[in-house]
């Protein structure tokens, strides 16, 4: 029983990750229409989208209190060129790879992509934390209830990343190094 009881232990430790692969594989899914449909819009000529997804933003960035989103500073739109341009074409592979399981090649990708990540997230959020919206010309948040409601639309994009960099930091099945045989 003991000798089962281990089996079954390690067999949990092997699978451990796929439930977490499999909420990796929907967030980089999810992101895709995100960056493209509304992400990117802030980048590209006015009438560019269709008028229902630009309703759609300036409807999000009023009812959330987002001035970023509207008319973003030149550090939030450098965020969003790096989005564009370094985290858009990133999303499938990542999808891929995760929906697959089991892929440890990915590691190296989604460390880059995480730690990116995280550390853009860390200043849009003390941004919406300490940041003087009075004189935006769209309206943001004013009171500390705003921010936090502001803030938790952001918050996934920070905590997720940060799962992703755990797990491929110290999960077994990613962290341990496979040596190559030598000829």
């Amino acid at each position: 029983a003991g000798a089962r009881g281990g089996a079954r232990a390690g067999a949990a430790m092997a699978a451990a990750p796929r439930w977490r692969e499999r909420l990796f594989a929907l967030y980089f899914l999810s992101h895709i229409p995100i960056t493209l449909l509304i992400d990117l819009q802030p980048l590209l000529p006015d009438g560019l989208h269709p008028p229902a997804l630009t309703e759609l933003l300036q409807w999000y960035a009023a009812s959330f209190r987002d001035p970023m989103m509207l008319q973003p500073p030149e550090w939030f739109k450098a965020f969003i060129y790096c989005e564009a341009f370094l985290q858009m074409p990133f999303f499938p592979i990542a999808v891929y790879a995760f929906f697959k399981g089991g892929c440890k090649w990915i590691r190296t990708p989604a460390i880059m992509y995480s730690t990116h990540v995280a550390t853009t997230l860390f200043a849009i959020l003390a941004h919406i934390l300490f940041h003087d919206f009075s004189k935006s010309e769209h309206v943001g948040p004013q009171t500390q209830r705003e921010r936090l409601i502001l803030l938790s639309i952001y918050a996934p994009y920070l905590l997720i990343p940060l799962l992703i960099l755990f797990t491929m930091l110290f999960h077994p099945h990613y962290s341990h190094v496979e040596k190559r045989k030598r000829k």
